[in-house]
């Protein structure tokens, strides 16, 4: 299977580099990282793995790369506009579209640019930090829930389920993406907002804070009040296992503030923006997620007026 990455990041350069050394055939598009990874290659370090994939297939361009069986989407979902040019040339008839992003809207709009059919969802449990252009930390987990857009997993899905699982990537298929999606919202709502408002906090600092836990624990059972009210059912204790996983995990900085400590644009949309919508629409609400959406816009606004 011919794999291609879109994303250079922690996550696209941790997966791809993971498949890329079980032996796959797998080529990243990057930019400023390009000659440091051609020279150096890619480290991934973690409990239970240490490695360097050597030699990278690595490309400027998406029409160096040609048509791939796979095409797994690890940029920002701020991105997404940009790179819709740069996918076709990735393309053939049974191609596969992994979008390996945070929050709701994502697979609907590679749905909508390059056809149902051709999207897989996947959602990503891992703590993981990219040191350099060359270098990746794992820190806690490394799984991957994976699922079609809008229909039960197929003989594909199950295909690339192995394929993952040979690279060491513990992969769970689920029939109901949507729900998933609604599930890791649970965690991404409340730490990777409450990371930046509290004044750029790890996770350990906000479970730690009397009040920003309680704050924690609100924003869980809106959030699982609001996707009940969508029709996606989890359970009302459903937010207990994120939090015994976070307690585990350590100090541990969520991706939308190391994304804003470095100046990068937010997720806000996708991670509290669409929800919000979604439980509008639905006759719910989240005054707490809303909240959270309102504060966010408003800083990034003052710290990037144009």
């Amino acid at each position: 299977m011919k794999i291609g990455i879109i994303g250079s990041g922690a996550i696209g350069t941790y997966y791809g580099a993971k498949l890329a050394h079980a032996g796959n055939d797998v080529h990243f598009l990057m930019r400023g990282d390009l000659d440091d990874v051609r020279r150096e290659g890619i480290f991934v370090r973690g409990e239970g793995e240490n490695f360097r994939v050597e030699k990278v297939s690595c490309h400027s361009s998406t029409k160096e790369i040609g048509p791939c069986d796979l095409v797994v989407i690890a940029v920002k979902s701020t991105s997404n506009l940009e790179i819709v040019d740069r996918v076709p040339p990735l393309l053939h008839e049974r191609t596969m579209l992994l979008t390996l992003q945070n929050g709701l809207g994502n697979e609907e709009f590679f749905a909508e640019h390059f056809g149902a059919d051709h999207i897989l969802g996947g959602l990503c449990f891992i703590a993981i930090t990219r040191k350099s252009h060359t270098e990746v930390d794992r820190t806690a987990h490394g799984d991957i829930v994976l699922g079609e857009f809008n229909r039960p997993a197929q003989p594909r899905t199950r295909e690339l389920a192995a394929i993952f699982e040979r690279a060491h990537i513990r992969c769970h298929l689920r029939d109901d993406l949507a729900l998933e999606r609604w599930r890791k919202l649970i965690w991404n709502i409340p730490f990777n907002g409450l990371s930046i408002v509290a004044g750029g906090v790890d996770t350990r600092f906000i479970l730690a804070n009397e009040h920003l836990r309680e704050g924690t624990l609100d924003l869980m059972k809106e959030v699982i009040a609001a996707a009940n009210k969508c029709g996606h059912a989890l359970s009302k204790d459903a937010w207990r296992k994120h939090i015994e996983w976070t307690e585990a995990m350590g100090p541990y900085k969520p991706s939308t503030l190391t994304d804003w400590e470095s100046g990068k644009p937010l997720e806000i949309e996708a991670i509290w923006g669409e929800p919000v919508r979604r439980a509008t629409a639905a006759g719910a609400q989240m005054p707490r997620t809303e909240m959270l959406y309102v504060l966010l816009k408003q800083l990034d606004r003052k710290r990037r007026p144009e």
